[in-house]
């Protein structure tokens, strides 16, 4: 399970940023992290969550610098695809709720529940 931080070392609020568009996921924290810089225009190390995604669809990986070290979190889909924005998007900013959902594989734009009834006995 990867630990998804609700706070920044620095306690703030942690933000979860989606890097629109793909990426080369033979990429590792160093490249992903000059990515962060260059194309999110955010500082890799403040602690937020950057979540990459492979022109497949079926993996991600997310960077995350928790304080003490660079943190690099890879999840591949056994069946189905990782929902993501559109490129023309840019970045876009979701709740650490909403990454939990997408690492699950349920589409986070409008997560649904289903019922199950529970059984008395």
């Amino acid at each position: 399970m990867i630990p998804v931080p609700t706070q920044t070392t620095s306690n703030g609020a942690v933000r979860v940023w989606l890097a629109t568009g793909h990426t080369d996921m033979r990429k590792g924290f160093s490249s992903l992290a000059v990515l962060v810089q260059e194309t999110l225009k955010q500082d890799p190390h403040v602690g937020h969550l950057f979540v990459f995604r492979g022109r497949r669809g079926d993996l991600i990986k997310v960077i995350w610098h928790d304080g003490h070290g660079a943190c690099l979190f890879t999840k591949r889909l056994e069946r189905g695809r990782f929902i993501w924005p559109t490129p023309t998007e840019g970045a876009v900013a979701i709740s650490p709720g909403q990454l939990g959902y997408m690492l699950e594989g349920i589409d986070w734009r409008s997560p649904q529940y289903t019922f199950r009834p529970q059984v008395a006995g």
